[in-house]
């Protein structure tokens, strides 16, 4: 993009937030009758586009299948807008707070305030649910919002305008697109709030441009989730648990398990155990609908490049298909890898994709070790039948959050939150918390007609004075 038209984007970015804003302004806050009126409006327009959704996500990458996209993109919408339809006029309720003897007599409340504009940037792996998804949180909380598409996925893109055009005008919800140029412009646009999710790398650039506006900013990452098996359970229960995790739109999800620490001398049994479960699930996977492409040649040649560095650097490749490695095709199995060092490429960067490595272990402690001595995870898994296994994991590990017996399934828990910690992310959003990371907390202090505040005011040092301090300062 030149120049001037750099320019242009950027002066039509502010005009739209320019826009927003004097729209905020006349309404400041909406009561809940006019956030369920728009909420019910997004919903509705989602279920009368959503066969046009699906195609659309397929022809983007390619091939990808029809349920995945209805379980993982779709579906939680549609739960989400239900959950905060039923919910919201009790997250909009004033909260008491105890004022205290010092204040009394006075009343304290907290109010929830909507913000104003909220900036939305969106990644391609799940290009509806993230975007509609914090989209819905933002409207619940009463502010107005701007979406940055992701330009990985054109045809998607072109239905969520559609839909957002027929339930919203732009004043309230606005679609942007464009190249990486536009969406740093977007992300230095002043919001009164700024949701990102993608990379740790470009999340650094994010927060960066949005700190000259002290704009607050909820960074939902990635990294690498790890998934810790540990010697009580029999594999077959392991693997059953984690593989819909790793294998869900081909792996391309910021919580899919990136590796797995295994026992040391049940590795080759992992290895079987996966392949025995994968081609029940998926069979032939070059024929099978079910099972999902690599977004673009780029993300195909990046895994391929990290897959290649692996073998150079002395790993074990097994495919978990009957299949040839196809490196032709975009459609790529699950490729197990044993023999891992730290000095491989995917051992230090998120694999995002049908990757997986085991790393061997000997105690539950040095897997516990080996998860601590990384960046915090944005998910933790652990297989383990055992309470106490599972208490010696929760108690000495951090991570966004965390599924025990389970993989990815924490995402759609409506009434929890969902957040990252250190490099996998800040702030949280779905549910309560979303609703309270979109809204401003305000204190309201209320007094009647006695004034209590005089009494100490100036002169100091009076017998009542120094009675009160004596009272509260012990």
């Amino acid at each position: 993009m030149n120049m001037a038209i750099h320019q242009q984007a950027d002066t039509d970015l502010h005009k739209i937030l320019k826009r927003q804003r004097i729209a905020f302004q006349q309404q400041p806050f909406a009561d809940a009758a006019i956030r369920i009126d728009w909420l019910k409006r997004l919903k509705q327009s989602l279920l009368d586009h959503q066969q046009a959704l699906l195609d659309a996500l397929s022809r983007d990458y390619g091939h990808r299948s029809v349920d995945d996209s209805m379980l993982s993109d779709i579906m939680p919408v549609i739960n989400n807008i239900n959950y905060s339809i039923k919910h919201l006029k009790g997250w909009m309720k004033p909260s008491r707070r105890h004022a205290g003897l010092m204040l009394a007599p006075a009343s304290v409340k907290v109010h929830y305030q909507p913000l104003g504009v909220v900036g939305i940037i969106v990644p391609w792996n799940f290009p509806v649910m993230l975007s509609l998804g914090p989209l819905t949180t933002a409207l619940a909380a009463g502010n107005r919002a701007m979406l940055k598409l992701s330009e990985f996925t054109p045809a998607t893109n072109a239905v969520i305008r559609q839909l957002l055009d027929a339930a919203f005008a732009p004043e309230q919800v606005a679609v942007i697109e464009g190249e990486a140029d536009v969406a740093a412009a977007f992300s230095a646009l002043p919001f009164d709030h700024l949701l990102f999710t993608g990379s740790t790398l470009v999340g650094r650039h994010v927060m960066r441009a949005a700190a000259d506006n002290l704009t607050p900013v909820t960074l939902e990452l990635g990294g690498k989730s790890p998934v810790i098996i540990a010697p009580d359970i029999p594999l077959a229960d392991a693997v059953e648990r984690l593989i819909y995790g790793k294998c869900l739109n081909a792996g391309q999800i910021c919580v899919a398990p990136d590796y797995v620490l295994c026992p040391e001398h049940k590795v080759d049994e992992f290895v079987a155990t996966y392949q025995q479960k994968f081609r029940a699930m998926y069979g032939e996977v070059a024929r099978n609908p079910d099972y999902g492409n690599i977004i673009n040649e780029r993300q195909h040649q990046r895994l391929l490049s990290l897959l290649d560095d692996a073998l150079t650097k002395g790993a074990t490749v097994y495919s978990a298909s009957d299949e040839p490695l196809n490196t032709a095709s975009r459609k790529l199995a699950t490729q197990l890898l044993t023999g891992v060092t730290p000095q491989m490429t995917l051992m230090q960067e998120e694999i995002f994709g049908p990757l997986l490595p085991i790393v061997a272990y000997q105690t539950l402690d040095e897997a516990i070790d080996f998860v601590n001595a990384r960046p915090r995870p944005l998910a933790l898994y652990l297989m383990s039948f055992d309470k106490a296994t599972q208490q010696q994991v929760l108690d000495n590990t951090l991570s966004g959050g965390v599924c025990i017996n389970e993989t990815v399934f924490h995402v759609a828990a409506d009434d929890a939150p969902f957040g990252g910690i250190g490099p996998s992310g800040m702030g949280h959003y779905h549910g309560r918390e979303g609703f309270l990371q979109f809204s401003h907390a305000r204190t309201v202090l209320a007094r009647g007609r006695i004034n209590t505040g005089k009494l100490v005011h100036p002169p100091y040092g009076n017998w009542l004075q120094r009675l009160l301090v004596k009272f509260f300062v012990r």
